[in-house]
């Protein structure tokens, strides 16, 4: 009579030959389970993707995706508040440094933005690119919002800060950020426009294009704030401008072809 086949377990005790499930903290886990999920919605659009194209593209079983989320929503929930807390990182030192008047704050807080777009503009040409498709209507605004939402808060207490000083006059503080970080927004056309003349080899057309909206909408924040003319340096000089719009039209335009792959 034959004998049984013996079963030959691995040392942690797992049937031999069996696959390993990966252990992660749960951070860990979360963090790539909404870098997938980004990609895929850039890719497809928010809504053609479903939970089960991030479950597959993950390997995870359902039982260990909704240990993280509920739903899709909270997905996109997460992806969006995650941008708007860089968005807060990236200015945080600005917030903190207790040797700068609120008019120093504002353009250092410009500065820096401006500084970190250069350094990062070819995934944000990526980006961009993707989120402007129609089927990425919806992420794009929840992330517009997102970004709005935190950076709300800075930009009024700067106001607030100036208006202690005597720099700014202002009769609401919040409404008046709320309308400066509106204009962000408004600009987006015009952008858009001015990145594609660049694409079409026109970098001085865009320039102009571009520099007409930035003075326009720096005696705007001026007169709201109350400041003289000059005092706001939104974008930077026009070379400073032609700079980002040379490295936007040599960089790629799939994320896949980008430094965010």
């Amino acid at each position: 009579m034959e004998g049984r086949l013996r079963r030959v377990d691995a040392p942690d005790g797992s049937p031999q030959g069996a696959k390993r499930r990966v252990v992660k903290a749960p951070a860990v886990r979360r963090a790539e389970l909404l870098d997938c999920a980004q990609r895929l919605f850039m890719e497809k659009g928010y809504e053609r993707t479903t939970i089960n194209d991030v479950i597959a593209a993950t390997g995870l079983s359902k039982g260990a995706f909704y240990h993280h989320f509920r739903a899709k929503e909270d997905l996109l929930e997460a992806i969006t508040t995650r941008f708007g807390q860089q968005a807060v990182a990236r200015v945080a030192g600005v917030q903190e440094d207790n040797s700068l008047n609120a008019l120093e704050r504002i353009n250092r807080l410009l500065t820096l933005t401006r500084e970190w777009k250069i350094e990062h503009l070819s995934e944000l040409r990526a980006t961009f690119t993707t989120l402007l498709r129609p089927e990425n209507e919806v992420l794009y605004h929840r992330i517009v919002g997102a970004v709005f939402a935190v950076m709300a808060p800075t930009v009024t207490a700067i106001i607030e800060q100036g208006t202690r000083e005597g720099m700014f006059d202002v009769l609401d503080a919040r409404a008046t950020a709320e309308a400066v970080l509106g204009m962000n927004d408004g600009r987006r056309v015009v952008v858009v426009a001015a990145m594609d003349r660049a694409d079409r080899g026109d970098v001085d057309g865009a320039v102009g294009l571009l520099m007409q909206r930035v003075r326009a909408e720096e005696a705007v924040i001026e007169r709201l704030l109350g400041l003289r003319r000059g005092s706001i340096d939104l974008a930077g000089s026009p070379d400073t401008v032609r700079e980002m719009l040379v490295l936007w039209a040599e960089a790629p335009t799939r994320l896949d072809q980008s430094t965010a792959a």
